[in-house]
């Protein structure tokens, strides 16, 4: 008797790490979670009395391909945040000394002020004025 047999196994995900340079330095994140696939095997399977007596591979088959796990690798170097300057009525959302102003851009920037901040400047509270556009914690680089 001759019979037709489907088995499918597992395929491994492999896992690998990219360098981000937006992330601090030796921090990780996941930016991908490693899924396993499945690969498909179709037998003839012959048998004579319920036993099995022989066995031929009629197709190989990727049903669902793995997908790798990508691990990203912080390779950002902190910076020093700029010093707050005597003397100045500076804003408590930032470890630098920024502004009280209306509106307060990076120097050299696009923004029209009217007061204007050098950095790098860290965010230690709410970024009031948008200059973290990135959102890494660090204003004005």
């Amino acid at each position: 008797m001759t019979t037709t047999v489907t088995e499918t196994k597992p395929i491994a995900f492999q896992r690998l790490t990219r360098d981000d340079p937006s992330l601090p330095k030796g921090q990780t994140k996941v930016a991908t979670a490693g899924v396993a696939g499945v690969e498909t095997f179709t037998y003839k399977v012959t048998s004579v009395d319920g036993q099995e007596t022989g066995r031929e591979l009629l197709e190989r088959k990727v049903t669902t391909p793995a997908i790798d796990e990508v691990t990203l690798v912080g390779t950002k170097v902190a910076t020093t945040p700029a010093k707050p300057k005597p003397g100045g009525n500076c804003d408590p959302n930032y470890s630098g000394c920024v502004p009280i102003a209306s509106d307060v851009d990076c120097a050299g920037g696009s923004g029209n002020g009217p007061a204007y901040v050098e950095g790098p400047i860290n965010v230690i509270g709410q970024d009031i004025y948008d200059l973290d556009r990135d959102h890494d914690g660090i204003a004005c680089e």
